[in-house]
């Protein structure tokens, strides 16, 4: 109740004082739960959420807007630069097109820990590609009830298993970029695995 007369009238108690005083502080909440559910659940105060939410900004998570990667990565790279007094490296294309493959379950914090993590280790004038791999390749928990998403879809008639094969190396190829190296690791084969496997399906006369 103190804290709905906070927000309503800016009127607050010192601690210790029976005298009440007024502030003009301004109020800025962020949540990544969705409240509407919680207070259908009765898990949050209706009478507080309309209190809360006189203005309101929704901002996507980072897997709904990819566009945004060069930017923030640009941005992040020069913050762990500074901070750790590196000399800032270039960025290869490759880091880009592996990064919008991936889903960012931790958003925007996860990006910035892999570029963290990336500028700690660096040695050359060129961001490395590998960092980036180990840090989408480490186990993420899966949230319960979540599945993966369908890669394929199926109508009457199944696919072969060679023309299932072709199919998704050609959507690893489409969201890598045409970059061989990242779509060997999304299917989990090698590089030369890959490399064979195009060669099989247009041979060289």
């Amino acid at each position: 109740m103190k804290l709905l007369r906070l927000l309503d009238t800016g009127e607050y108690y010192p601690l210790g004082s029976d005298l009440p005083r007024h502030t003009a502080a301004r109020t800025l909440v962020a949540t990544n739960h969705d409240l509407a559910a919680l207070i259908s659940e009765g898990r949050f105060r209706k009478d507080l959420y309309y209190r809360l939410s006189t203005h309101e900004l929704r901002v996507p998570p980072l897997r709904d807007r990819k566009d945004d990667l060069p930017l923030l990565l640009e941005h992040f790279l020069d913050e762990a630069c500074a901070k750790l007094e590196k000399k800032k490296p270039s960025v290869p294309p490759q880091v880009l097109n592996l990064l919008a493959t991936h889903h960012f379950p931790g958003n925007v914090r996860e990006l910035r820990s892999m570029v963290y993590d990336s500028v700690s280790r660096q040695s050359s004038p060129t961001l490395a590609l590998v960092d980036f791999k180990t840090g989408i390749q480490r186990e993420t928990p899966q949230e319960p009830g979540e599945s993966a998403p369908a890669l394929l879809a199926f109508s009457d008639r199944l696919p072969t298993l060679d023309q299932a094969a072709e199919l998704l190396v050609d959507e690893a190829l489409k969201r890598a970029s045409g970059n061989q190296s990242i779509a060997a690791g999304m299917l989990g084969i090698s590089h030369q695995a890959l490399n064979k496997k195009l060669h099989q399906r247009n041979p060289q006369p």
